[in-house]
């Protein structure tokens, strides 16, 4: 018994020895192929002067855009969101305990700085009130009213899964709120939850176009009349790529995206950088009046501010046309980026912030008599209660978000939006790594981000002394100046 037990251990051990030598022998051929590729390969010159080890540097370099969010970055220094702002969205989204203790991290002094201004007497739990109800659209057949504060913003299905959709609709059914296609048409996954929808026309009108790419008004109309679908949204510009149409990879378009966008599976979706039918504010309008008479729903455009002289021009033009030729809303984009895919140039450098440009639209069409007809609607990194109080006390009507909604599902900041490797399944259309975005769990997720967000805002709204809050005003914050002090908002955009 002793010689046969052994006999298999000196037959394991011979086998490991084989094994060790086999991996051994493989590893150090691995290196010398390696070696001889890099030492002769002529594109990358830390490889080539460096063979073998060289390539250790654009290993840790790939790999320090996820060390730093966990081991490196203070709490409130990452960008394009910092751990602070995420993980109010994930308190929030999942539903437990948002406070905190032993005083906050936030710096209040850099310049720039937005802080709000509690009143000695606050209004009290009994005489809250809930936000108030906006109506966009006084003049068409089917206006539509809203009171969400928080709203999802434009993400094409094609940019998001099937089963971040599903989760989008549902949530948004369940929290009350507004879902906007995005430029990429209207799929059956958006109405699945039966939520409000905002249809998105952007450039390449996808989803109401024709065979030769022109926006069809048969479509239109088959569109609008979905019951859910309440208004029409003509995006000029977005965020991420002010100047550039939307950009789908080829390696994200499938055939049931190809067959929604009525483009080629597996080419990458350019959309155009304008609408080409779209060129001075006489035809925007002209487009606004058909798009409306068209539905019957109200209509307004999305755009980021950058040059603004238009604004004027058209702000006339709708005086001398009459006030119901004006666009039901605008969309105000910030340039602070977005999920879309983008050339880093325009990401980085074009367009202005949301700090300045919405009070400055606000201002305008309140100096041309026009606030009260053409709603505003903003959107660019209000992911926050505190965001969304700051463009409600600035003059917006309703903010939107993407990025926030994202975090609710899950999204960890990966910043693999524009591929087809999102770690979370929300901007990924390959299945495993879909499986774990579970519609059940995201749809509350979704509902419950909205509603604590609501709450928050509710609270700092009630520490000013107002009861609902979009009774917010300029003068409930200051925001700090270069030397050090603060002025009221009132003061920074008098209006």
């Amino acid at each position: 018994m002793n010689l046969f037990t052994d006999s298999w251990v000196y037959l394991l051990l011979e086998v490991i020895s084989v094994l060790f030598v086999t991996v051994v022998g493989i590893g150090i051929l691995v290196i010398i192929v390696m070696y001889i590729s890099d030492i002769t390969q002529t594109k990358q010159t830390i490889r080539r002067n460096y063979p073998v080890i060289g390539r250790f540097r654009y290993l840790f370099e790939h790999m320090g855009e996820f060390f730093r969010q966990y081991f490196f970055a203070m709490d409130r220094e990452e960008l394009p969101f910092n751990r602070a702002e995420r993980s109010w969205v994930y308190r929030a989204s999942k539903d437990v305990d948002s406070t905190i203790a032993f005083g906050s991290t936030r710096d209040l002094r850099p310049t720039g700085s937005v802080y709000f201004v509690n009143c000695p007497y606050p209004t009290l739990a009994k005489d809250a009130e809930p936000a108030s109800a906006v109506t966009l659209g006084p003049y068409c057949e089917a206006p539509y009213v809203a009171s969400s504060l928080i709203n999802i913003s434009g993400m094409s299905f094609g940019a998001l899964s099937v089963p971040a959709i599903r989760a989008l609709s549902y949530g948004a059914k369940q929290a009350g709120c507004w879902l906007n296609t995005g430029e990429g048409g209207l799929s059956p996954y958006h109405l699945e939850g039966g939520c409000d929808i905002v249809f998105q026309i952007g450039t390449a009108k996808f989803g109401v176009r024709d065979e030769h790419g022109n926006l069809s008004d048969e479509k239109l109309a088959e569109v609008a009349a979905n019951p859910v679908v309440k208004m029409f949204e003509i995006k000029l510009s977005q965020g991420a790529k002010p100047g550039k149409g939307g950009i789908l990879p080829g390696v994200k378009v499938t055939e049931e995206i190809s067959r929604i966008r009525s483009i080629n599976v597996g080419e990458d979706a350019i959309s155009p950088n304008r609408h080409p039918d779209i060129d001075n504010s006489d035809e925007l309008l002209g487009m606004i009046e058909r798009v409306r008479r068209v539905t019957g729903k109200p209509v307004g455009f999305k755009v980021v501010i950058g040059a603004y002289g238009w604004l004027d021009q058209l702000c006339e033009m709708i005086n001398v046309k009459g006030i119901e030729s004006a666009p039901d809303f605008i969309t105000i984009d910030g340039a602070d980026g977005g999920t879309g895919a983008a050339p880093q140039s325009l990401m980085d450098y074009l367009g202005m912030p949301l700090q300045e440009s919405l009070p400055m639209v606000v201002d305008m069409l309140e100096h041309h008599g026009l606030r009260e007809r053409v709603k505003v609607i903003c959107s660019g990194k209000l992911m926050t209660p505190s965001g969304v109080a700051w463009a409600l006390a600035v003059g917006a009507d309703f903010v939107t978000s993407a990025r926030g909604f994202m975090f609710s599902m899950g999204c960890i900041q990966a910043l693999q939006c524009n591929k087809n490797t999102c770690p979370t399944g929300i901007t990924t259309h390959n299945k495993k790594l879909q499986k774990g975005l579970v519609l059940e769990e995201k749809k509350d997720r979704v509902e419950n981000y909205v509603r604590n967000l609501h709450y928050e805002v509710g609270l700092i709204a009630h520490s000013c002394g107002v009861k609902e809050p979009r009774r917010l005003e300029r003068y409930h914050a200051r925001i700090v100046q270069d030397n050090g002090k603060s002025i009221p908002l009132d003061e920074l955009y008098p209006g």
